[in-house]
């Protein structure tokens, strides 16, 4: 074992115990199967599974697209705010389970208004349950929108017209979706706009797309933050650059071996990042479809890689200082994190 731990399970107890914060997580993607059937039940939406085995049957993808075709077809049975409240208040409870103590949710409003969902509805209840988790769990959060980039710029700049009597609620705008194809430039014009109206940038880059979609995020989009990143250590200068820069990558290492961007979890590159001075972050994504919370996934990838004490509070570090919290509410939850230690 790496030092620190006599045991795999002396690793778990401890990661179970460490604070964290969760900096990539899709709200859409934590609709697990049970509740799937709910809504659907609720809302009289039919759906092409007999039972609950028969849609995690289904998850077994090959590709990012493979798994976004049946993520859209999943999120036709969120219909009402109360439905928005409920997938959210049950992330939010896994949430609290894995000792997290703050997170930055993704939802994708496109998903939901082309299908006759107002954006109203879709926020309404997102917003309320946040609102309650910081109440019953103590879990602060952040709310970024998502435009969906095999759309278009267009799409995205309506998309921002409708948010613009919600951002108060709103802390910044990400891009997610098909990635290969469609470069982060298609988006240059909306991103420049929603960061004059003081939205934070994140933006999926790097994940099956090639570097130089991580060098158009941060050069043309000015993002805060890169989603996923995998693909950065491909190109040693910008490596070196977002080391020098300190720009956070929001790794999904359960994700990566579900969508095949890595084919064992012993070759995920999360230590070679870290080894290499990158900011990086342990998430999601996805969880319902690709097998685990936050937990687990810091539980897969540190087996694999025999992660040390060290390693685990560094990724937990990097959550935080990664975060849009400010410089108070950072401080206090890495007093937390050196406690703990």
């Amino acid at each position: 074992m790496a030092d620190g731990f006599a045991s795999a399970q002396d690793r778990a107890t401890f990661i179970a115990g460490l604070p964290k914060a969760e900096l990539h997580l899709h709200i859409e993607g934590s609709l697990e199967p049970e509740l799937m059937f709910e809504l659907a039940q609720r809302n009289n939406v039919a759906i092409p599974f007999a039972t609950v085995e028969d849609v995690r049957a289904a998850y077994a993808f090959s590709n990012l697209q493979d798994f976004l075709d049946i993520y859209y077809q999943g999120m036709g049975v969120l219909r009402t705010e109360q439905d928005f409240h409920d997938l959210t208040a049950a992330y939010l409870a896994r949430a609290h389970a894995d000792n997290v103590r703050h997170v930055e949710i993704f939802f994708d409003p496109q998903g939901h208004t082309e299908r006759g969902v107002a954006f109203a509805t879709a926020i309404g209840g997102i917003t309320r349950a946040l609102d309650a988790a910081k109440t019953q769990h103590g879990i602060s959060s952040r709310l970024i929108m998502c435009f969906l980039r095999h759309l278009s710029e267009a799409d995205a700049e309506a998309t921002l017209d409708q948010a613009l009597p919600h951002l108060d609620r709103i802390d910044g705008v990400g891009l997610d979706s098909s990635e290969v194809g469609h470069p982060p430039s298609k988006f240059e014009r909306v991103f420049a706009r929603a960061r004059g109206l003081g939205l934070r940038i994140v933006a999926h880059a790097g994940e099956e797309g090639p570097p130089d979609y991580v060098h158009q995020a941060l050069d043309l989009l000015k993002v805060d933050r890169i989603d996923h990143g995998n693909r950065s250590l491909e190109d040693a200068a910008l490596v070196a650059r977002l080391a020098d820069q300190g720009m956070c990558l929001t790794v999904c290492p359960l994700s990566n071996l579900k969508l095949c961007v890595v084919d064992d979890m012993a070759a995920h590159p999360l230590k070679t990042m870290l080894d290499a001075g990158l900011h990086a972050t342990v998430n999601s994504d996805d969880p319902s479809y690709f097998g685990g919370y936050v937990n687990a996934n810091y539980l897969a990838v540190a087996d694999a890689l025999d992660l040390s004490k060290a390693d685990l509070l560094t990724l937990a570090r990097n959550s935080f200082t990664g975060s849009f919290l400010d410089a108070g509410d950072k401080a206090r939850h890495l007093a937390a994190i050196d406690a703990y230690a």
